[in-house]
């Protein structure tokens, strides 16, 4: 560490914009005009708590996001002083780093420090105080560098406070191997009572408060939920353990979100604009993310490297510049009833559509092109796999019902004779199975011109891409291959922390998940595996060698009482220079 006085400490304390303030680690212990955090704490009552836990993220080489949030007891306080301190052991006898900060109820009480100047791949402690009051510890961790054996991430996405506890959490953070946590988005919903998974949010003890129980909108009602999620203490358990390094998905806003509108989002609902930044500011105050400037609330894309081994890309794949998703519906002959087929090809073929952005897109591009690391990995939200189904299956789907289970069976048996070169398929039973159609308009699928454009940069500079996914609920792997069938990369992709998955949609029972899931990977070329059933999270390993995924998951969401689900637990690979997947006895 670079030599740093105590002045110029101070100074940099100062340096604050909005919730975030930048400091320098010092060098040696508690200096003559320093106290140690634990003075501050009082015997009489407190003015404060630390309700929501600590928190670490957007870890680099030699610097680290340190988060929490302080309670004041006077509802009426608008601001709070908070001090901080940062150690190279667990019991703070070698603090580097110390300093105090107000928080504001401009910035709901929240508190960022930016610590810098830390040392690559080195492990620290953190923790606050306020108002006689000390919060718990946490312990983060920096990214290494140059030459490294490998590098072990945690995959997450998707949890709902109504449909269940967060021992998805809990569980991963048992782990002491972890570089980082990726949350790949829906660290939040926007639904209330009575709308999706909230079915046994009473009965489980999930339910939503009053004063938040409705669809959340304003700034103060997304931060109300957050505050609410961030009392799960599989949650608290996590964030202290690891850092995160984390993007938002659709509902931390809308479902079905865009750059200018959502599914979930109407002309009574007010502005739409002004949603998504209540919204996303909300998210930079509650989520331990470096802005990327001073009040820049809507860009979240950024790199990180763990030596030459991995480059890291958190893609946002919602918000920042993606076009209206397309909807079949609209392209439906209100006469006739039937598909305008080619002016849906028409649409989904234009080369203007973007998933990412112009901007986004050619960072990736350079990004990617700058990279000497062996992996190179795409962060974000939904499938870049192309999901092709039967056509004929797809409005069975969008409204299901007992009937769809019984199709699928009948088509899955179709293809299978075709894949068994039966001679007695008919040519119209043939075309059932083979006129295919994107089930998920919502993922690249939608998109399919920028996934061409993605994929090719990656085979044209030769990388070894992974591509990792939350979104859908449930777990996948696909081979991803270009137009031309060129193998590119591979997708894995996290099954949710709680929120429902397919099994459930389409009432397939525990019996016949594995059934419905051979199925599935019948009909979807290059799919080689699916778990439509369980709730959970996914391990990355990457070496020199190989890119090892493995899906861990649990068998209770409805109390903290769980077991690991051992019987489920599955791992695929793909060896560098070799784009495709592998099985792991």
């Amino acid at each position: 560490m670079s030599h740093f006085s105590r002045r110029d400490f101070l100074k940099a304390s100062a340096a604050s914009f909005g919730t975030l303030v930048v400091s320098t680690a010092l060098t040696g212990c508690h200096g003559d005009e320093s106290k140690p955090l634990t003075s501050q704490v009082t015997e009489q009552e407190p003015a404060a708590s630390f309700l929501h836990g600590v928190a670490s993220g957007d870890p680099t080489a030699d610097k680290v996001i340190l988060w929490t949030r302080v309670t004041p007891n006077d509802s009426s306080a608008t601001s709070m002083e908070v001090a901080w301190e940062v150690a190279t052991d667990a019991s703070f006898a070698n603090v580097i780093g110390e300093g105090m900060t107000t928080t504001t109820a401009d910035s709901d009480f929240t508190v960022k420090i930016d610590m810098q100047g830390l040392d690559a791949g080195s492990v620290y402690y953190y923790r606050f105080a306020a108002a006689g009051v000390m919060s718990a510890t946490g312990m983060t961790k920096t990214l290494p560098q140059g030459d490294i054996s490998a590098v072990n991430l945690a995959v997450m996405s998707c949890a709902n406070y109504p449909a269940g506890y967060f021992n998805v959490y809990a569980e991963a953070a048992k782990r002491d191997d972890l570089d980082a946590v990726l949350h790949l988005g829906d660290y939040i919903y926007e639904y209330g009572m009575g709308g999706y998974a909230t079915e046994s949010a009473e009965a489980i003890g999930r339910a939503l408060p009053s004063d938040n129980a409705a669809e959340i909108i304003s700034l103060a009602d997304y931060r109300k939920r957050y505050a609410l999620y961030r009392t799960d203490e599989g949650a608290q358990v996590l964030h202290a353990k690891t850092p995160f390094i984390a993007v938002w998905d659709d509902h931390e806003v809308a479902n079905d979100g865009w750059r200018d509108g959502a599914q979930n989002h109407d002309d009574s609902e007010g502005d739409f604009a002004e949603r998504k930044m209540a919204g996303l500011k909300a998210y930079f105050e509650w989520m331990p993310v470096r802005p990327a400037s001073v009040d820049d609330n809507e860009t979240i894309f950024r790199q990180f490297d763990f030596g030459n081994l991995v480059s890291l890309y958190m893609l946002d794949t919602r918000y920042f510049g993606r076009d209206e998703p397309l909807d079949y519906a609209n392209f439906i002959d209100p006469q006739t009833g039937q598909l305008d087929a080619l002016a849906f090809q028409q649409a989904l073929g234009n080369p203007a559509r973007t998933i990412l952005g112009t901007q986004q897109l050619q960072w990736l591009q350079g990004s990617m092109a700058m990279s000497n690391s062996t992996w190179q990995v795409l962060g974000q939200q939904v499938l870049m796999g192309r999901m092709m189904l039967p056509a004929e299956l797809l409005p069975h789907l969008a409204n299901p019902g007992p009937q769809v289970v019984t199709l699928i069976n009948e088509l899955a048996s179709i293809k299978e004779r075709i894949k068994l070169n039966d001679p007695t398929v008919s040519n119209i039973d043939r075309a059932r199975v083979l006129t295919v159609a994107p089930y998920n308009l919502d993922s690249w699928d939608g998109y399919f011109v920028e996934r061409e454009v993605v994929m090719g940069t990656a085979r044209q500079l030769g990388k070894n891409l992974v591509v990792l996914a939350g979104d859908t609920h449930n777990s996948w792997a696909n081979n991803l291959k270009d137009m031309q069938g060129n193998s590119v990369g591979v997708e894995f992709a996290t099954a949710s922390v709680s929120s429902p998955g397919l099994s459930e949609y389409l009432s397939v029972n525990s019996d016949l998940a594995s059934r419905f899931e051979s199925i599935l990977r019948l009909l979807v070329d290059d799919l080689k595996y699916c778990n439509v059933l369980d709730r959970g999270y996914m391990t990355m390993t990457f070496t020199a060698n190989d890119a090892t995924a493995n899906w861990h998951y649990v068998d209770n969401i409805h109390s903290t009482d769980y077991n690991v689900k051992t019987s489920r637990h599955h791992t695929l690979r793909m060896k560098a220079g070799k784009p495709e997947l592998t099985w792991v006895d």
